[in-house]
C-alpha cells in the first residue's frame, strides 16, 4: 500500500496517433512492477484501451487512469486519446496534469497534432518531457527528429542520451551523465540562457559549474516550461524507459495542494458503473473529500458522496477519502457534469483550449421505435462528452450530434450498438455555422399593456460582442424591479436569465447559433397581485415562468431589428512542399477560395500559410499529393469563423 505522504504526480501521456502512446503506458507499468505481463494494442490487451471498440480499432478513445511507483513519486497516468477527432478528451484532462511526456515517433517525426498539442502545452505552461519513441523501427532517424523538434516546435529541447544502432531491432540508448564534457557543456549554455545566477557561476568557477547544481537547474526550468529534456527510446524493446522514468521522478515537478486547505477540485471525466450508475473522476487541488461528505458543485448543484475510490498501483482501489493532489473516483453525485468544478477552482477555470467541433450530422434509429432509447443513450453519451452537443428538431423529429470527424461518428455509432443496443445510422454530414449580430438594437414588452399575456416587463438590447467572446448577458435596470421574491437574489435572476437567453439563441434567424454578443436587460417589472389591473382580466401574479416565456420573443424581436451574419469555420493551414511546386499549390488554394500569405521559400522547401473554409480542407488534402509529387505536408489547425460570401445557408 503506498504512504498517503508520498509524492503524487498526476502525468499525461499525449501524441499523434500511432506514435507508441498506449504501449509506453503499458511498458511503464510493466518495468514498474505493475503488471507482470505486456500487453499489445494490436492483440487488444493493454490496460488502458479496456473499450471493445478501442480493441478492435487499436486506438484510445476515451482517456483512462492507471497508476505506477517510481521510487518515491507515485504517478497516477492518464492516457490521452491521439486521434484528432478526440481531441475534445485531451483538452478535459491538460488541466488536471502536473506534467506531460509527449511522444514522438522516430520514424515519422513532428506531425500535425503534435504541434498542436505542444502549443496548448505552451499557452497553459505545463511542463514536459519529450520521449522520442520507436528508434528500433527501420527509418528511424532520432537526429533528424531531434532539429525537427527545435524547428517546428519552437522549444528548448535537449538531448538527454545518445542511441546506438537506430532503425535496427538491437537499437540502444546510452544516457549522458555528468563525466561527458560535451553533455554538459551544452546542457550549462541551455540553462544559461534562463537563469543569470547559473551563468555568473559558470564564469566565475573555472572548474565550471557542479553537476548537481545542473541537475537542480534543469529540473526548475523543466518545471517551469521553459526547457523540455528529451529521451529517446523503444517502447516494444524498453530501451531507454529506464531513464525516462527517473526523469518523471527528477524533473517533472509533482503534485501541491494542502489535504487541510480549502476544498478544490475538477471533474474531467463521467462514466458509468456496471449498474448504470454516474461515477465522476476528480483531480484534488486542495482539502480532502470523505465518503458521506455532501458536496456541492457546479452551478449550485450538491450531493452525498457515497464511495471513493483512489488509484493505487494501476486501478482505483476504495478508500474513505481522496486528498489533495490526489486523483479520485466519486459515486453518488448523480447530477455531475464534465468540467464541474468542487469548491473553488484553483488557477482560475482555463476554458477549452481546442476549437469547436465542426460537423453536425442526424442520428437516426434503424427501427423507429427505438427514438426514445436513442435519446436517452446519447444522453448519457454527452455526459460523457460534452462537445457532442445535443440538438433536437422538433420539427423534423430528429436529433443531431456535433463531430469532429468520421473517425468519431464511427466510434459513437459502434457505441451505441455495443452499449445501448441500439442501432443507428447517420445522415449526411454538414458543416457547423455560427450568427453574429449585425448591429445593436432593442425590444420591449410591457406588464399591463394591451395584447400582453404575460406578467412581467422585459427589456432586451442586443449588440455585437469580441470574436469568440461566446454570450454575455448584463443587468442595466433598478435593483428594486427585480422580483426577489422568486429568485432569491439578483445573481440567480442574472443566472437565470442568462440561461434563457442562451436558450433562445440557439437557433438564430437562419437556424444556426447566435454567439459573440453582449445582451442588455434594459426593462424589468413584475406584479405581486396588490396594483392596478388590466381592463378587462385580472394581472395574476408573477411567476418564473413568464420571465421564462417572456425573453424569447422579446430577444427574437430584438435579434431581428440587429439583424445577423452567418460566419463558417475557418482553417489555418501550413504547407510545407518543394520549392519548385509552389506555383502549383498557390493556384490550387486560389481556385478554392483560401487567402493566403507570402511563401518563405528557400533552396529546397517553401512553407506556404492560408486561411480556407474548413469545409475545403480534406479538398486540399486530396489534391496536394499529385500537386506536390507527394512530398507535400499539411498542418491544418482551427482558424475561427468568418462571414460568408454571398447568400446565408439556412440550418
Amino acid at each position: 500500500m503506498w504512504r498517503v505522504s508520498q509524492k503524487t504526480l498526476n502525468l499525461g501521456i499525449l501524441a499523434h496517433v500511432d506514435a507508441g502512446k498506449t504501449t509506453l503506458t503499458e511498458r511503464l507499468l510493466y518495468d514498474s512492477g505493475v503488471i507482470d505481463r505486456l500487453g499489445a494494442v494490436d492483440a487488444g490487451t493493454t490496460q488502458t484501451d479496456s473499450l471493445p471498440l478501442e480493441r478492435r480499432r487499436g486506438i484510445t478513445i476515451k482517456s483512462a487512469v492507471t497508476s505506477f511507483p517510481v521510487g518515491d513519486v507515485a504517478v497516477n497516468l492518464i492516457d490521452t486519446p491521439g486521434h484528432p477527432d478526440f481531441i475534445a478528451e485531451v483538452d478535459r484532462v491538460l488541466s488536471v496534469l502536473d506534467g506531460v511526456v509527449l511522444v514522438i515517433s522516430a520514424v515519422e517525426g513532428v506531425q500535425a497534432q503534435t504541434r498542436i498539442l505542444m502549443r496548448s502545452l505552451q499557452r497553459l505552461e505545463i511542463p514536459a518531457l519529450l520521449f522520442v519513441n520507436k528508434v528500433d523501427r527501420p527509418g528511424a532517424d532520432p537526429g533528424r527528429v531531434l532539429a525537427e523538434i527545435a524547428r517546428r516546435l519552437k522549444v528548448a529541447a535537449f538531448a538527454m542520451g545518445c542511441v546506438t544502432g537506430a532503425g535496427t531491432p538491437g537499437a540502444g540508448v546510452t544516457a549522458s551523465a555528468g563525466d561527458d564534457a560535451e553533455f554538459t557543456a551544452g546542457l550549462t549554455e541551455l540553462l544559461a540562457d534562463h537563469s543569470d545566477g547559473l551563468l555568473a557561476t559558470y564564469v566565475q568557477n573555472e572548474a565550471g559549474v557542479p553537476y548537481a547544481q545542473l541537475r537542480a537547474e534543469l529540473a526548475g526550468q523543466t518545471g517551469r516550461g521553459q526547457v523540455c529534456p528529451v529521451f529517446f527510446g523503444s517502447a516494444i524493446t524498453g530501451a531507454g524507459i529506464a531513464q525516462l522514468m527517473a526523469g518523471i521522478a527528477e524533473l517533472l515537478p509533482a503534485s501541491g495542494g494542502d489535504p487541510d486547505g480549502p476544498l478544490s477540485g475538477s471533474i474531467f471525466k463521467i462514466e458509468r458503473g456496471s449498474s448504470g450508475e454516474k461515477i465522476a473522476y476528480v483531480r484534488m487541488f486542495s482539502g480532502t473529500v470523505h465518503v458521506r461528505d455532501r458536496l456541492r458543485f457546479g452551478s449550485g448543484l450538491d450531493g452525498k458522496v457515497t464511495a471513493v475510490a483512489v488509484f493505487e498501483r494501476g486501478p482505483a482501489v476504495p478508500r474513505q477519502a481522496v486528498l489533495a493532489g490526489q486523483i479520485g473516483k466519486l459515486w453518488g453525485l448523480a447530477e455531475a457534469r464534465i468540467g464541474d468544478q468542487i469548491g473553488d477552482l484553483a488557477g482560475g477555470e482555463a476554458g477549452l483550449q481546442f476549437p469547436p467541433p465542426t460537423l453536425e450530422s442526424a442520428v437516426v434509429p434503424a427501427d423507429p421505435g427505438d427514438r426514445n432509447r436513442l435519446r436517452v443513450a446519447l444522453g448519457q453519451l454527452a455526459e460523457q462528452d460534452p462537445l457532442i452537443n445535443l440538438r433536437q428538431d422538433d420539427e423534423r423529429q430528429e436529433i443531431y450530434v456535433s463531430l469532429y470527424g468520421a473517425v468519431q461518428k464511427e466510434v459513437i455509432q459502434a457505441t451505441l450498438a455495443d452499449d445501448f443496443g441500439v442501432a443507428a445510422t447517420f445522415r449526411e454530414t454538414t458543416m457547423i455555422c455560427i450568427e453574429r449580430p449585425l448591429g445593436t438594437a432593442s425590444a420591449v414588452e410591457i406588464l399591463q399593456s394591451d395584447g400582453h399575456p404575460y406578467s412581467a416587463t422585459v427589456g432586451l438590447r442586443v449588440e455585437p460582442g469580441p470574436a469568440g467572446s461566446g454570450v454575455r448577458f448584463q443587468l442595466d435596470v433598478d435593483p428594486r424591479l427585480i422580483p426577489l421574491y422568486i429568485y432569491k437574489t439578483a445573481g440567480h435572476f442574472a443566472d437565470a436569465m442568462t440561461q434563457y437567453v442562451r436558450h433562445t439563441f440557439e437557433n438564430g434567424r437562419y437556424g444556426w447559433q447566435v454567439t459573440d454578443c453582449v445582451v442588455t436587460m434594459t426593462d424589468c417589472d413584475y406584479y405581486i397581485g396588490d396594483g392596478t389591473t388590466k381592463r378587462v382580466l385580472p394581472t395574476p401574479r408573477t411567476t418564473a415562468a413568464d420571465f421564462r416565456k417572456l425573453t424569447p420573443l422579446v430577444l427574437t424581436e430584438a435579434l431581428e431589428r440587429a439583424g445577423t451574419v452567418v460566419c463558417q469555420p475557418m482553417a489555418r493551414v501550413r504547407l510545407e512542399l518543394p520549392a519548385p511546386r509552389t506555383g502549383d499549390v498557390l493556384s490550387a488554394l486560389a481556385r478554392l477560395g483560401a487567402a493566403t500569405g507570402t511563401p518563405a521559400l528557400d533552396a529546397e522547401l517553401a512553407v506556404v500559410t492560408a486561411m480556407l473554409p474548413t469545409a475545403q480542407v480534406r479538398g486540399l488534402q486530396e489534391q496536394l499529393p499529385g500537386l506536390t509529387g507527394g512530398e507535400g505536408v499539411l498542418d491544418a489547425s482551427f482558424g475561427g469563423y468568418e462571414p460568408v460570401r454571398g447568400s446565408f445557408p439556412r440550418r
